[in-house]
């Protein structure tokens, strides 16, 4: 049977951009990747010139790919049913899978299983107050393969917090779990310049 593996990282780890790599790779090997992302990160999207609602996946770099979008009551693995009858599916791509429910990480969980295509999810382990995201959370339980990310904090040590920023560059300790945003409102830190910024403020 096919895997889910968990690729995690902080902040500006290049998730997005292995994951647009990968699907690329699966092109040119005449493969069909299915690009999906939560509803939740909206960030890039945008509207076309004919009123449609475009969603993809872009990272810091500048490359990007179209994607799905799955809403937070939709079961993956219905929908996954209505398209493999015309698309067929070699392998499900998951950007800021943090933001799956439980519940949408076990469907996909299932279809590895049932129809054996991997499924490789890229996100982020915690939030801003180094909590595990919900779908992050079941991903560790679950998931047959846990890969990091690593990038460095400004000191050159691993960077383990996406501390959140206002824009004075203070670090903000308090709000709620989910904010979107980029490099405006979050810096990668090591524990020890997380817990200084902290400190100093």
């Amino acid at each position: 049977m096919s895997k889910v593996i968990f690729n995690y990282g902080t902040m500006n780890s290049s998730k997005s951009a292995i994951l647009i790599m990968t699907r690329h790779n699966y092109i040119e090997k005449g493969k069909s990747p299915w690009l999906i992302k939560p509803a939740t990160d909206n960030r890039d999207d945008y509207v076309d010139e004919h009123g449609r609602s475009i969603a993809i996946v872009k990272s810091r770099v500048g490359i990007s790919a179209p994607a799905d979008v799955i809403k937070a009551d939709e079961n993956i693995e219905d929908v996954f049913e209505e398209i493999v009858p015309e698309i067929p599916i070699d392998v499900i791509l998951v950007d800021e899978c943090q933001f799956l429910t439980s519940a949408q990480v076990d469907q996909l969980k299932n279809i590895a299983e049932k129809y054996d295509v991997p499924v490789l999810c890229y996100g982020l382990r915690s939030d801003f107050q180094t909590h595990l995201f919900e779908g992050s959370k079941r991903l560790f339980e679950v998931a047959d393969s846990i890969i990091e990310l690593k990038t460095i904090c400004k000191c050159g040590k691993k960077a383990l917090v996406n501390a959140r920023i206002d824009d004075k560059g203070q670090v903000i300790t308090d709000g709620d779990q989910i904010e979107i945003g980029g490099n405006e409102k979050y810096e990668s830190m090591c524990w020890h310049c997380y817990q200084k910024a902290i400190k100093n403020q």
